[in-house]
């Protein structure tokens, strides 16, 4: 008998495909993919009414066709529409756009309307037939790409949205009497915002400040404050190891404070004190520790891992970099091994460019305990460290760590996370995680903290170690570089060192910048008888290690380097900072290379040089920028100004990674939306449990793990 035949799969056309990639997959996906702006397709204008610049669209008769080739091959239409001619330029086009214009014909035109010398113009309009009824809503524009007609996608989402409602999957969350005021039902929001009545004022919806928008805001807002809340519910019910304030003299807490060379400030205390409270609690600490560039923050950390290393535990600090974790465990070791010695018990070393031989000896030391204190960049998580008793993890320049990195360390160090040490009380598999502490020397603007940081406990060092001088910012145009060698001179005849900092490792054709390695030669050209080195990411790591051991011991005049330098490296003799190209680095990039000078007493300086771009200007932003660092040294000032350039985010980097972040609202400017949603969440959690889960499956589905990393 014959087979019957098999059912083929249609393949996704390419629109389909480009759906899926959008993440317009469910119903809900595409009712909740807004319009970005909105084109007025509901009457007619006469071109004698268009104000220069104004999109609008009107009907007009085609009286001329010709495709021309000066100054480049394109498509020449001239319409009257009775009163006005205007020309039509089409750099792109096909033959069936010189057949809809043929001569005589009557069309419907729209585009943006531009006088000039050579009378009225418009470029690219869009064209069809004259005639037909004029629409009775706004036409919604939606985000999309280049495989992706606006009009497929505008039938994908009316399809969408129909079938969401009919199903009821915007069905009221927010109990009832508790929305915000002013707002409209989410139902009637969402039908209003993609098909908009014709009388509606377009500047509310391009601002976003109508109810319909402010409704979806606030639900948004809503969802990522519930998560949140959970987030901090679900750590409450974890337990970790309590880690009681030292009170033993003798103890490795009280030794490393009487050994310190220097007094803690009065934020430092308070610090150290907060974080001393939360370590001696049975939950699990999360909390963000932020301060400025050399508030003096690895200090706190170098505490907190001595009282835990007192209630017999280890603690492990991870970095970003190996120039700043080795700049942690140079200053660790410094101020700890002294007293750890002694207690037979060391401070390990990981990184992923340590020899075999090295490596097996530190995660032998791990494994048994003897490793106090490991400090490592990511090989600290590799699936071969296994801790004995970890206690405390700290993890420095937080926000430079991928979302899922840090979610995985969380997991690892619970796998990783044994009885503890023979003193301890055993502690239940399944609700057990080390305290966490994270650092950033990046300041998060209050806005930011209240949202994306809303299940974190904040600490910030707000003062600065008595001593330190202020850094004059100057703002130097690239042409005089001259200047700038003869700056460099004088400060070398004083004694001092310099850093050069360039964005760029080799030539690259999309970017016409000065490279480290052209720099580097010619200031070694300029600089005869001056020890100039080489700084960047492509070094094999012992030569890396050769060049920042002879800059940090005074050998060295200058060093030529990529962002390779940006945090963890602390030489107190150097007294100037020249930025290459700074117009193209953003400003927490430049706070923090900043922040390599005025770590002694001696007075200091950053050269910002810039290069003009295109017709001889700045862009806004890069002007915004340079302003910024001209104006104030205070890193929070920098940080809510660099919120103000970028947005959240792209001020929040990595942590975006997931798409959970906020589409519709903006935490600089909600902020009354924000706190209703902050004050709601919890309410909601205690009182409607059903409705919270529903709400943030709604907005969230599976991304919310996102905004707990």
């Amino acid at each position: 008998m014959p087979t019957a035949p098999t059912k083929t799969v249609k393949s996704l056309s390419a629109p389909q495909k480009a759906l899926r990639k959008m993440g317009l997959v469910r119903d809900v996906d595409l009712a909740l993919h807004l319009p970005y702006r909105y084109e007025d397709e509901t009457r007619l204008t006469r071109l004698a009414d268009a104000r220069e610049g104004e999109t609008v669209q009107f009907e007009a008769t085609v009286r001329s066709c010709e495709v021309v080739f000066k100054p480049r091959r394109q498509l020449l239409a001239v319409v009257d529409d009775g009163g006005e001619t205007c020309t039509l330029r089409f750099f792109n086009f096909y033959p069936s756009m010189q057949k809809a214009l043929e001569v005589g014909r009557q069309v419907r035109l729209r585009g943006e309307v531009r006088g000039g010398f050579m009378g009225r113009t418009c470029m690219h309009p869009s064209v069809q037939a004259a005639g037909g009824d004029l629409s009775t809503a706004l036409t919604p524009v939606y985000p999309s790409t280049a495989t992706m007609p606006q009009a497929y996608l505008r039938k994908a989402v009316q399809s969408g949205l129909a079938h969401a409602l009919r199903l009821g999957a915007f069905s009221e969350t927010i109990p009832a009497g508790h929305a915000p005021a002013h707002t409209w039902p989410l139902a009637v929001s969402l039908q209003f915002l993609h098909h908009p009545a014709a009388d509606v004022s377009l500047g509310q919806l391009e601002d976003r400040s109508h109810p319909a928008w402010q409704r979806l805001k606030a639900e948004e807002l809503l969802a990522q404050q519930l998560s949140q809340w959970q987030s901090k519910r679900e750590r409450a019910a974890l337990r970790a190891p309590q880690l009681p304030r030292p009170h033993n003299r003798k103890g490795v807490w009280q030794a490393l404070s009487a050994a310190l060379p220097f007094a803690l400030t009065q934020a430092q205390q308070r610090v150290v004190s907060e974080i001393a409270h939360d370590l001696a609690r049975p939950q699990p600490m999360h909390r963000l520790l932020q301060g400025d560039v050399g508030s003096g923050k690895t200090v706190v950390a170098a505490l907190a891992a001595a009282q835990c290393i007192d209630a017999g535990w280890q603690c492990a600090l991870m970095a970003p970099t190996e120039i700043l974790a080795e700049q942690h465990f140079r200053k660790l070791i410094g101020w700890l091994e002294p007293v750890l010695t002694p207690l037979g018990l060391q401070v390990a070393w990981l990184t992923g460019s340590q020899k075999k031989k090295e490596r097996v000896a530190m995660l032998a030391l791990v494994a048994s305990g003897q490793a106090a204190l490991v400090v490592g960049t990511h090989a600290v998580i590799q699936d071969k460290v296994h801790f004995k008793a970890l206690g405390l993890a700290i993890i420095d320049e937080q926000h430079r760590f991928g979302v899922a990195q840090r979610l995985a360390l969380r997991q690892k160090l619970s796998d990783d996370f044994t009885m503890g040490p023979e003193t301890a009380q055993p502690l239940a598999q399944a609700t057990r995680e080390p305290h966490l502490l994270m650092m950033s020397a990046t300041p998060i603007p209050r806005t930011l903290a209240m949202s994306y940081y809303a299940d974190l406990d904040v600490s910030t060092i707000d003062e600065l170690p008595p001593g330190r001088t202020p850094i004059v910012t100057k703002l130097v145009a690239e042409f005089r570089r001259d200047e700038v060698v003869d700056r460099i001179r004088v400060q070398l005849t004083e004694g001092r060192q310099i850093y050069w900092v360039c964005p760029l490792i080799e030539e690259s054709e999309a970017l016409d910048l000065r490279n480290a390695t052209d720099t580097h030669q010619a200031l070694c050209e300029a600089l005869p008888g001056v020890m100039v080195g080489l700084l960047h990411s492509r070094m094999p790591q012992p030569e890396k290690k050769a060049v920042m051991s002879l800059f940090v011991q005074g050998q060295m005049g200058v060093l030529v380097s990529t962002t390779v330098i940006e945090v963890g490296v602390d030489v107190p003799n150097a007294s100037l900072m020249v930025i290459e190209h700074a117009e193209r680095f953003g400003l927490s990039q430049l706070h923090q290379l900043r922040g390599r000078v005025g770590r002694g007493a001696v007075a200091s300086a950053c050269v910002l040089l810039y290069a003009l771009g295109e017709y001889g200007r700045l862009s806004d932003t890069a002007r915004a920028r340079l302003r910024a660092m001209a104006e104030t040294n205070d890193g929070f000032e920098i940080a809510r100004r660099d919120l103000d350039i970028r947005g959240p985010g792209e001020f929040l980097g990595s942590r975006q990674s997931g798409a959970a972040m906020l589409r519709f609202a903006d935490v600089a400017v909600d902020t009354d939306l924000l706190e209703w949603a902050r004050h709601l969440a919890p309410r909601m959690l205690d009182d409607h449990p059903e409705l919270a889960a529903t709400h943030v499956a709604r907005w969230l589905g599976g991304k919310s793990d996102f905004l707990k990393a």
